[in-house]
């Protein structure tokens, strides 16, 4: 199973050499990224027609950021050589038999021109001595100014719409989850790290199902710290990402790491992070995905050994981060044990990022896998809770040959397209991350907003005086019919509330007489930034082309 980078963007050092002054030319804030304006006013020597060009920058901006880097920028030329030599400009260029390498930059009208007048000496828009950046010309310098809200939110200087993404929550939602303890009930506060983080691939699964060597398998060769046995091996949780060398790093030095987005972990204790850590390798794949490796899920008597830390509470945390969950089974290990079940249920909210492998599948044969492929969704049925289908892969997902006398010609092409699809579905992932982090950042401040109902409700039900203890053990006892409460008067959906026992045994460790009391000003400011901040900031960040 190949997770091959484009040949595309290769190019010899000579044409680098030009790509990189045409960029530098190009990006007029010198910021390294560029964007629609600059964009467009570059593409435009071209001279290729605009629909063309709008195809030439879906194609190179294909994780919808808003923007193009270096490396989307010799993307992007590369296909305009390819459209002025005739050939149309599809996705299936990216496979196109081209000598990319050789392939000449394209025909630019009057680049050569504007490029020998700005080597000549003249005022160039560069840092003054002071080393303050010159005020990037922003098409637009009244972005995200609500008419409904006096108090704008200068955001002239963003170039991408995770850097947009960052000073709306640090200006809008912050404020709401901090003055409202959101990141005691429900989520710790977001670092630039977590915006920044590359996408993220959880495998969960019981005991020696094959996560450690589905990883082995995807990346050709086996990670620092990698442990393969029939018995549970893998005793922690394992981050696999990119790194300049091969090394392993404890759990308590990458949760203190200001560039790493496991900051949130350190509130599951030293207990955990002594059972975390990261894997760090130089490799083409984790330059655009992390793989996170997980401690095998307990069953029978195993289960009743408790784990030092809340397994399941982790999981949930990672699950939040995550942009696909695989969930493996075997053929021999099909039953959903008590922890597992609890696990599963735990990834309440992100039934879209589910997939389910069925690993090993080449040790039994085609009239068993039939049986064992209907035993997975009864038993799956009855845990997952959802009248869609879980998406199933079946294959066998390791550097082994595949066992042919078991699973016949048919079984072979079966698993060979299951593959393939499995394989599809991951080179999505950094195409999709952008648009994930929208969803998911939008999905918070929703939670967040009915956090603070909740809040606000519960600070205004005490007594001014008397009977304070008596009156808050009795709305953590009828919490369930306070969340009632505040879903009708605000007319909120029932379905975004949190878990009412989770909910109950945080609120035991508060006094509910010193919450805040609702603020309407921080739950309109909050309303403005999904209602117009970042539709807007969607709008600016689109294709310059549409």
């Amino acid at each position: 199973m190949e997770f091959d980078t484009s040949p595309i963007n290769r190019c010899s050092k000579e044409h680098e050499k030009i790509y990189q002054e045409w960029f530098n030319f190009a990006d007029s804030d010198g910021d390294g990224r560029l964007t629609g304006g600059d964009a467009t006013k570059f593409f435009a020597m071209s001279n290729l027609p605009r629909p063309e060009l709008k195809q030439v920058w879906a194609i190179a901006d294909s994780k919808r950021q808003g923007f193009l880097s270096f490396r989307e920028f010799v993307i992007a030329m590369q296909l305009v050589s390819l459209a002025q030599a005739g050939h149309a400009v599809t996705n299936d260029l990216l496979n196109a038999d081209v000598d990319f390498e050789n392939l000449l930059p394209p025909a630019m009208e009057g680049l050569d021109v504007f490029l020998a007048k700005k080597k000549k000496p003249m005022p160039k828009s560069e840092p003054d001595q002071n080393g303050s950046a010159p005020v990037p010309t922003a098409p637009a310098t009244s972005w995200f100014s609500s008419s409904k809200s006096a108090k704008k939110v200068s955001l002239t200087s963003v170039t991408s719409i995770v850097d947009g993404l960052k000073k709306l929550y640090i200006q809008k939602l912050k404020p709401l989850e901090v003055a409202y303890h959101f990141n005691d009930f429900v989520s710790p506060l977001l670092a630039n790290s977590d915006f920044d983080a590359k996408p993220m691939v959880m495998l969960l699964g019981q005991y020696s199902t094959g996560k450690t060597t589905f990883i082995k398998h995807l990346l050709k060769t086996s990670y620092p710290g990698a442990h393969i046995g029939p018995e549970p091996t893998t005793d922690r949780f394992v981050v696999v990402m990119n790194g300049p060398d091969e090394r392993s790093i404890p759990g308590n030095t990458i949760a203190v790491q200001a560039d790493m987005p496991f900051s949130g972990l350190t509130t599951f204790g030293t207990a955990f992070l002594s059972k975390f850590e990261c894997s760090q390798m130089p490799h083409p794949l984790l330059e655009h995905i992390t793989l996170v490796d997980t401690p095998g899920v307990l069953s029978g008597e195993k289960q009743r050994t408790q784990r030092s830390y809340d397994f399941t509470g982790v999981t949930s945390w990672f699950a939040a981060k995550c942009d696909l969950i695989l969930l493996l089974f075997d053929p021999h290990k099909l039953d959903i044990s008590d922890e597992f079940k609890r696990v599963i249920a735990s990834l309440r909210g992100h039934d879209d990022k589910i997939r389910v492998v069925l690993n090993k599948a080449d040790q039994v044969d085609t009239q068993q896998l039939m049986r064992v492929y209907g035993a997975l969704m009864w038993s799956l049925g009855k845990v997952l809770n959802t009248p869609e289908v879980a998406r199933v892969y079946i294959g066998s997902f390791n550097d082994k040959p595949m066992n042919e006398a078991a699973t016949g010609p048919l079984g072979k092409e079966l698993f060979e397209k299951e593959q393939d699809d499995l394989l599809t579905d991951l080179k999505n992932i950094p195409k999709k991350a952008c648009d994930r982090r929208i969803n998911e950042f939008v999905k918070r401040a929703r939670a967040a907003k009915i956090h603070a109902y909740i809040i606000g409700h519960l600070r205004k039900e005490m007594p001014a005086m008397i009977g304070k203890a008596k009156t808050q053990q009795r709305l953590i006892d009828e919490l369930e019919n306070e969340f009632g409460k505040v879903q009708r008067e605000f007319h909120l959906p029932a379905g975004d509330f949190p878990n009412v026992e989770h909910f109950r045994e945080v609120l035991g460790g508060y006094s509910f007489d010193r919450f805040e009391k609702l603020k309407p000003k921080m739950i309109q400011d909050v309303d403005d930034m999904l209602g117009y901040d970042i539709p807007e900031l969607l709008k600016n960040f689109r294709n310059p082309y549409d």
